[in-house]
């Protein structure tokens, strides 16, 4: 059997692989492989997203990684020729202790000096008036934009690699990459369940199982998965379908529109890292509770159990993606641990690897920042804003 050969390599074929894909090809990559092994893409983290997508962030590189992907998303229909399902609806995050008043000003500060427009305070008031059946004696304020909002991850995986194949990219479903390939210091090709692919670059994209993938070439990636779990509502009358994201900052409870009722999340404490992906319908109880406390008429939503899911977050000591070259590795690229922002990072991420791949810098953000070896040297990030 003949070896399989291709410039490029992409190890999973999710929002995030099909993104690099697209934008390889915009560059003039077009010998690019994405292996996928699922039967379907989208089975793993971009199926069970949330699909929110916003730049209220409290780091820089966050931020600039929004500045690129909401515009994008803005576009998507025009660009990609598919549609994304972006509805900007907007983020509005409520604080109800000084603490947290003063975290969303110095993130707000932040945010509007790298360029984000339309993020705004708000007192009290301002906050009712978006969402008057919340419960508001003890809000304080918050921060709204309204260019944050929610896409379909699902369909914009579909763009992506839509585009991506008509520009001569090959797909191949239903296949396990058992290894990465290195000889003296550089990438020399994948073992797959069908056999070998020849390649000199190779870019890990593997969602939750990134590290397992990492260590066949013997890279320490610290990515984990961590279970969340969501619970969209039957339909509920009562609220209008016009509302944003709303995320109480005190309990980490948020909800959005979804169809004629809503999809509610609430990061559990008491969850601990593995590949869980069954959802527990004690979860119900526990963020119905955190649901009625801040909008009452929550009390009267009903939740079907069969309709809720869990996905997995693929988390990194300091909760930023690992992004770039594996250094000591010629040829191996990183795409991974975006802790709950994959989808909505998905346009920036895939063209930063695009670039970092072809010309071996990126104007978006400065990607070594991102790097794999931060963790080596100490030097993480941390982003707080974290849902």
């Amino acid at each position: 059997m003949p070896v399989l050969t291709a410039e490029v390599v992409i190890v999973g074929g999710g929002i995030v692989g099909s993104s690099i894909a697209y934008h390889l090809t915009a560059q003039g990559c077009t010998n690019v492989l994405v292996i996928e092994r699922e039967t379907q893409q989208g089975k793993g983290s971009t199926g069970k997203s949330m699909g929110g997508v916003r730049a209220q962030f409290a780091t820089a590189v966050n931020i600039l990684m929004s500045l690129y992907s909401i515009p994008f998303y803005q576009r998507f229909d025009e660009v990609i020729g598919h549609p994304s399902g972006y509805k900007a609806q907007g983020y509005l995050f409520i604080a109800t202790t000084p603490a947290h008043l003063a975290y969303l000003e110095q993130n707000r500060n932040l945010q509007m000096a790298l360029g984000l427009q339309g993020v705004q305070a708000l007192g009290p008031k301002d906050v009712q008036a978006i969402a008057p059946r919340l419960r508001s004696d003890d809000i304080l304020g918050g921060n709204f934009c309204s260019s944050d909002g929610f896409v379909d991850p699902y369909s914009v995986m579909n763009g992506f690699i839509a585009r991506a194949l008509e520009r001569g990219v090959k797909l191949q479903r239903d296949t396990a990459v058992t290894a990465i390939n290195v000889e003296a210091g550089r990438v020399t090709g994948v073992e797959t369940s069908r056999g070998t692919v020849a390649t000199r670059t190779v870019v890990n994209a593997a969602g939750a199982w990134a590290a397992s993938l990492a260590q066949s070439a013997g890279v320490d990636l610290p990515v984990a998965p961590l279970r969340r779990m969501l619970a969209p509502t039957e339909p509920f009358p009562d609220l209008p379908q016009s509302l944003p994201m709303i995320v109480d900052m005190t309990t980490g409870f948020h909800f959005r529109p979804e169809g004629l009722g809503f999809l509610m999340a609430w990061n559990d404490p008491s969850e601990t890292p593995g590949y869980k992906i069954n959802f527990d319908p004690l979860f119900i109880e526990k963020i119905l509770t955190h649901a009625v406390a801040r909008v009452p008429c929550f009390e009267n939503v009903a939740v079907n159990p069969r309709r809720c899911w869990a996905g997995l977050y693929e988390m990194t000591p300091d909760h930023h993606a690992i992004l770039g070259s594996v250094p000591g590795i010629a040829g191996l690229f990183l795409a991974n641990g975006f802790s709950g922002h994959g989808v909505m990072h998905s346009p920036a991420t895939g063209r930063i690897l695009a670039d970092l791949i072809t010309h071996g810098n990126t104007e978006i953000c400065d990607a070594s920042l991102l790097n794999v070896d931060r963790f080596a040297r100490g030097e993480l990030l941390h982003e707080t804003a974290i849902l």
